[in-house]
């Protein structure tokens, strides 16, 4: 299952995203993404977890949840509209 993670404090490093993530379950894929040009993160990224109610488990505990000082949000990712 594929989750958004908004509200990510620019200092938030992928292996500390991944870290609150595998408390919850098992982690395929963390990424943050990243401003092209400065490199700076955009405040947001996405987690892959293969479980459905780890997935599920995630969403429930860390939405709204602090993370460097920032409440995340999170929530299933939606497809990318052109």
């Amino acid at each position: 299952m594929n989750l958004f993670v908004g509200n990510l404090a620019r200092q938030t490093a992928v292996d500390d995203l991944r870290a609150a993530f595998e408390a919850h379950g098992q982690v395929s894929s963390a990424n943050i993404i990243k401003d092209k040009m400065s490199g700076e993160s955009k405040g947001f990224g996405f987690i892959e977890m293969p479980n459905q109610s780890e997935a599920e488990a995630a969403i429930a505990n860390l939405n709204g949840k602090e993370l460097d000082g920032r409440a995340l949000t999170v929530n299933v990712a939606k497809p990318r509209t052109e």
